[in-house]
């Protein structure tokens, strides 16, 4: 059973635009902009690298290539590699992988198949959104010609990226730790906006963002992490909405006044929300099936 392209694109624009609307602390949002972007730069690349992504005629390196390239088009920067490298196998899972009616089983098929052409693609994706320090390593360069499939490119660049190292364990930080902390926040608030504040903000207190150590190595480690923590203490309260704001508008001044901008955790937030929603299209699909 697959999904249409059509309800595969609504899907990951509506996770692209939730995650702009929740408070992120360091991060873009509708609540503060910061770092040279603005929130219509990711609207904008989102509706650009939508349909690309969701082409059932692509191959999973074509995918990224090409919503890359369309995003440079409408942008002229790079707002969304780390998104579009983590929504790319999820949206791949829907369209051509989908083995079974469990989307996590689907992705594990999609990585594991991914080729030298998917790598070859990628690292043409890479090389046109010229992040700072991604890419490059001692056995695999993107400004080569790849020896090895996608999935091994990205084993070899797991130890220094948060997002290679999701390919390589199958997404673990997405679906163990942000899908069940998305609702867990959603059943204590009711509001999806706080469920996706809570979802950033614990993965940033747990998991040590690659796109800050890639800046700054360690230097502001251990104090995100006790920054996040304040966060998630002043949204146990879900009846004092003012008092978590008021945290993460001073986190959010801290963090930018510090160039410290969580992006890697921002793009994994992202990822849990399109997960999310694309387990309820599986889930609708197979139970309409089942009615017929």
């Amino acid at each position: 059973m697959t999904i249409s392209p059509e309800k595969l694109q609504q899907a990951y624009l509506d996770a692209c635009e939730a995650e702009l609307q929740a408070f992120k602390p360091g991060n873009v949002s509708i609540h503060s902009e910061g770092h040279g972007m603005t929130v219509g730069d990711f609207r904008r690349s989102a509706r650009a690298s939508a349909p690309p992504l969701c082409d059932p005629a692509l191959s999973l390196g074509e995918k990224i290539y090409h919503a890359i390239a369309e995003t440079r088009k409408a942008v002229g920067c790079n707002t969304n590699l780390g998104i579009v490298l983590l929504a790319a196998p999820l949206l791949e899972a829907c369209l051509n992988g989908a083995k079974s009616m469990d989307l996590l089983d689907n992705l594990r098929w999609v990585l594991d198949a991914s080729s030298v052409d998917d790598a070859s693609w990628v690292y043409q994706a890479i090389r046109l959104a010229a992040p700072g320090g991604l890419g490059e390593s001692e056995t695999e360069d993107v400004n080569s010609s790849p020896t090895v499939t996608l999935l091994d490119a990205m084993k070899i660049a797991s130890g220094w990226d948060r997002i290679a190292w999701q390919y390589t364990n199958y997404y673990t930080n997405v679906f163990d730790f942000a899908i069940p902390s998305y609702h867990r926040w959603l059943s204590l608030w009711g509001d999806e906006q706080w469920a996706t504040v809570g979802v950033f903000t614990g993965l940033l207190r747990t998991f040590p963002d690659s796109h800050i150590e890639r800046k700054f190595g360690a230097r502001f480690t251990r104090m995100v992490t006790e920054r996040m923590t304040l966060v998630e203490q002043s949204m146990t309260f879900p009846d004092k909405p003012e008092q978590a704001l008021r945290v993460l508008r001073k986190v959010d001044i801290e963090f930018k006044s510090a160039g410290i901008n969580p992006g890697t955790t921002a793009d994994l937030t992202v990822a849990c929300l399109l997960a999310v929603r694309l387990d309820r299209l599986i889930k609708a699909g197979y139970s309409s099936a089942s009615r017929v």
